[in-house]
């Protein structure tokens, strides 16, 4: 699939205030990528960033029929410590995913890394919302650089 495959990392927290600014910013991004012959696009199944570019590719596929969503999960219980709606949008999201993938039956301390290892792996382009280094997106964007993918940042003030 390298060469038209395009994978999604951001934090967890948006800023309510800048949701739909961030949710448009996604949009053009994947639609810049649609129109360069991307057609897959991987997520890491978590809440936050990863929720909204999902949502944005399942959206942009009505117009786009050849665009394929790949939920990437760490682990099957990923979401057991999860707000029900959380775990309501998520299981929405995943049943209109093209594909699901399922790293680990259960929770190991390195599953997140791997997941994020896995989509980097696999991809081209990183689209991000990074605002800060330090956790999984700071790790999966540095990741990302030192494989050489293309780094799109949709933050109003990236940090890099």
């Amino acid at each position: 699939m390298r060469g038209k495959t395009c994978c999604f990392s951001g934090h967890r927290r948006l800023p309510p205030e800048r949701r739909e600014a961030i949710a448009a910013a996604t949009e053009a991004a994947v639609r810049t990528l649609i129109a360069e012959g991307f057609c897959y696009f991987g997520v890491g199944g978590a809440v936050g960033f990863d929720t909204l570019a999902a949502e944005t590719v399942l959206r942009l596929r009505e117009d786009f029929p050849q665009i394929r969503l790949i939920a990437v999960l760490p682990c099957a219980d990923q979401a057991v410590y999860w707000s029900a709606e959380d775990r309501f949008v998520w299981e929405r999201i995943r049943e209109r995913a093209d594909k699901v993938v399922c790293l680990r039956e259960r929770y190991t301390p390195d599953c997140m890394k791997e997941r994020d290892r896995h989509l980097v792996d696999h991809s081209d382009v990183c689209v991000c919302y990074l605002t800060q280094y330090g956790g999984g997106t700071g790790y999966t964007v540095s990741y990302a650089v030192r494989r050489g993918l293309r780094v799109v940042n949709v933050a109003e003030e990236p940090c890099f």
